[in-house]
């Protein structure tokens, strides 16, 4: 038997699932998270998106707590080209996370604690997502938005920012909402 612990967003719901190895083997074993909390999207001033944005979202902290130092300063957003691109070689990436959008759930604020130096970050959907924007927030605190037009994607591995001058990356939060029953959003870096 394998045991696993999931804690919720708040660590209010403490869920423990026993599933045997047979069955992980045999069979995907998709693990829902505690009641949904919903609330008030938080854009900073200074935000360059001028358009009226979700009202309420869910919200996932990242798995990684990072501390950015300086005080932050957005650039002029980025309008997002989405083009279906290959995943660069494995041996090029050097970090990954991902989050995984219930239709239910409706829009989703994800963040990413990366806190790595790369060259450039990609973005996989499997299964449908309707992309608000994402902020990719660099250690001199510099803060650029990728403004995806809150357009609906399909499944496929997109260059989300490239910076070849090799930044250090310290968050990545992305706005999403799930168009499929569900959507996993994968983040990649590579050097």
């Amino acid at each position: 038997m394998k045991r696993f612990i999931f804690g919720s967003v708040l660590g209010m719901v403490l869920v423990v699932l026993v599933v045997p190895a047979e069955l992980l083997a045999q069979r995907r074993v998709v693990v829902r998270r505690g009641g949904v909390r919903r609330t008030t999207v938080v854009i900073r001033p200074g935000h360059p998106i001028r358009r009226v944005l979700p009202r309420t979202v869910v919200v996932r902290p990242a798995r990684t707590v990072v501390v950015v130092g300086a005080p932050l300063v957005f650039l002029p957003a980025v309008v997002w080209r989405a083009t279906v691109t290959p995943l660069p070689p494995r041996d090029r990436l050097i970090w990954q996370d991902r989050e995984v959008l219930a239709r239910e759930e409706e829009w989703v604020d994800c963040n990413f604690g990366v806190d790595h130096r790369g060259d450039a970050l990609f973005l996989e959907v499997q299964g449908r997502a309707q992309l608000n924007f994402a902020e990719i927030t660099f250690e001199n605190g510099n803060v650029q938005v990728v403004d995806f037009e809150d357009r609906a994607r399909d499944s496929g591995i997109y260059e989300l920012l490239n910076f070849a001058d090799g930044r250090h990356v310290k968050t990545v939060r992305v706005v999403a909402r799930s168009m499929s029953e569900e959507t996993t959003l994968t983040l990649y870096m590579k050097t």
